[in-house]
């Protein structure tokens, strides 16, 4: 069982940035894929950013590339998303994810998800 806690959302101003946080329990954080999860009021959760169990790899929807980042830090047991320029649209629940393979993560969804936290983007 992996246990995810989200921190870092909040209220910020269109252009901003937030930068989440990803804090798992346990000694088997480097095992998974993870990845950042959002919801947003009347619409189904989707994917926003994924990333491989050494961090080489990461995927981005396409509305977040080049705004976004997802990193991991394997000794800390941590997963971060920094966004920056953020839009309106991008407020939502957020969500850690967490998978065996980032590709079974976007297609299947994860095995783990974590309470969520909410960020708010005003106009």
């Amino acid at each position: 069982q992996v246990q995810l806690v989200e921190s870092g959302g909040g209220l910020v101003q269109a252009g901003g940035s937030l930068r989440l946080s990803c804090a798992t329990s346990g000694r088997t954080f480097s095992t998974y894929a993870m990845g950042w999860f959002r919801q947003a009021p009347g619409n189904q959760r989707e994917f926003v950013a994924v990333i491989t169990r050494s961090g080489g790899i990461t995927d981005y929807r396409d509305s977040v590339k080049g705004r976004f980042t997802i990193s991991r830090d394997n000794a800390k047991n941590t997963m971060y998303l920094q966004m920056n320029s953020l839009k309106p649209e991008d407020t939502a629940v957020y969500y850690c994810a967490a998978g065996r393979f980032i590709a079974t993560m976007t297609s299947g969804g994860p095995d783990y998800w974590g309470q969520g936290t909410q960020v708010t983007v005003s106009s």
